[in-house]
C-alpha cells in the first residue's frame, strides 16, 4: 500500500522539542506518552524516558512550559477537562497532580508498590484513576486532602496496562489477558476474556463499545454489554510493547502505532486499512493521539525519541 498523500509529516519534534526539519538531533530517550489538551487540542503533553514532561503547541512546534518532579520515566499523562491541571505517573510509584500553569505539584499519592503504568481522570475530574504493575487498580479522590486510595481494585492477576473511566464505570485491561468492567457505584465487576495480554482499552462515544489492543498484533472493536466482537483490525505488528491506539474523525477510523515504524489508519466499520504513514525511524511507534477539537491532525511519539505532528 502506497503511503498515504492526504497526510504528511507536519513537524518532528525531538523530546528536547526543537524542531528538526529532517535532520538528526541528539535523542533523549523513548516518548512513551502523548496527549492533547481537551477540548480544542490546542496543545500538547508529552513524557518519556527523560522524565520531563513537555507542554507544546503542535502547531508551531513552541515549547510552553516544563515539568520536571519526576525521578523516573513517565509512562502516562491524563489532562482534566478544563486543562487546569494533569496527572502524570512512571517508574516513581506515585501519582503526580499538577498544575498547567506554575509547572509546580499540587498533589503526590501514593500506595502503589511497583511502577505506575497509566491514568486517567474521571467524567467530572474528582477522582484519578491509575493501573500498575502490581496488578492492581487505585482511586484517588482529588477532593480531599488525604494522599491514600479511596478504593482499590485488586482481581487482575498481572501488570495492568491501561484503565478509562465513563461515569461510575472503570474499564481495566492487563497482562493477564481480560478486560474488567467496574460499576464502582454498584459493586459489580464484569470480566472479558481476551487471551492475549491487553495494551490499550478505550471507550466509543456512545459507551457501548470498547477498543481492545492486545499483543496478538491485533486490536478489537468488543460489545461493552455481552463483550461481542464487533470487528478486529489486523496489519500492524504488537507483539512486545505497550502501544496506543486511539480513534480517529470523529470515531471513523481506529489508529494505531507498530512496532516496525508504521502507522496503521483502519475504517472503524469495516476492519479495512485506508492509510499506511511511515515515520519514527523504523522504530517503534508507542502512542497516537488525534485531535478532539475537530481539526485533521494527530500526533505519535515513538522510540527514536520524537514526536511527529501529522496533517494540519
Amino acid at each position: 500500500m502506497l503511503v498515504s498523500t492526504l497526510w504528511r509529516p507536519h513537524l518532528h519534534l525531538p523530546v528536547t522539542l526543537q524542531l528538526t526539519k529532517g535532520n538528526e538531533k541528539t535523542k533523549t530517550g523513548p516518548v512513551h506518552c502523548v496527549s492533547y489538551s481537551s477540548g480544542i487540542g490546542q496543545y500538547i503533553l508529552t513524557g518519556g524516558s527523560d522524565r520531563k514532561i513537555t507542554l507544546t503547541n503542535p502547531t508551531t512546534a513552541t515549547p510552553l512550559q516544563s515539568y520536571t518532579s519526576h525521578g523516573y520515566e513517565v509512562l502516562s499523562l491524563s489532562i482534566s477537562p478544563d486543562n487546569s491541571t494533569f496527572a502524570s505517573v512512571g517508574g516513581d510509584k506515585l501519582v503526580f497532580y499538577w498544575d498547567v500553569t506554575t509547572a509546580k505539584t499540587l498533589r503526590r499519592f501514593e500506595g502503589h508498590y511497583s511502577r505506575i503504568n497509566t491514568v486517567t481522570h474521571n467524567d467530572d475530574a474528582s477522582i484519578l484513576i491509575s493501573g500498575s504493575y502490581d496488578a492492581t487498580v487505585r482511586l484517588w479522590d482529588l477532593k480531599s486532602q488525604s494522599r491514600k486510595a479511596v478504593q482499590v481494585l485488586e482481581d487482575a492477576k498481572d501488570s495492568v496496562t491501561s484503565v478509562c473511566a465513563r461515569g461510575c464505570e472503570v474499564l481495566v485491561g492487563s497482562v493477564d489477558g481480560r478486560v474488567r468492567n467496574y460499576d464502582v457505584r454498584m459493586g459489580r465487576c464484569f470480566v472479558d476474556l481476551v487471551g492475549w495480554p491487553v495494551t490499550c482499552v478505550s471507550i466509543t462515544g456512545d459507551g457501548n463499545a470498547l477498543l481492545v489492543g492486545a499483543l496478538d498484533g491485533g486490536i478489537r472493536l468488543m460489545d461493552k454489554l455481552n463483550g461481542g466482537l464487533l470487528q478486529s483490525y489486523r496489519g500492524h505488528v504488537n507483539a512486545n510493547y505497550r502501544i496506543r491506539s486511539c480513534f480517529g474523525d470523529a470515531e471513523k477510523y481506529v489508529i494505531t502505532g507498530s512496532e516496525d515504524g508504521w502507522i496503521w489508519v483502519y475504517d472503524l466499520l469495516e476492519g479495512k486499512v485506508v492509510e499506511k504513514l511511515k515515520g519514527h525511524g523504523g522504530k517503534v511507534v508507542t502512542c497516537v493521539a488525534y485531535n478532539p477539537g475537530g481539526r485533521k491532525q494527530m500526533v505519535s511519539s515513538g522510540t527514536d525519541g520524537t514526536v511527529i505532528v501529522w496533517g494540519e
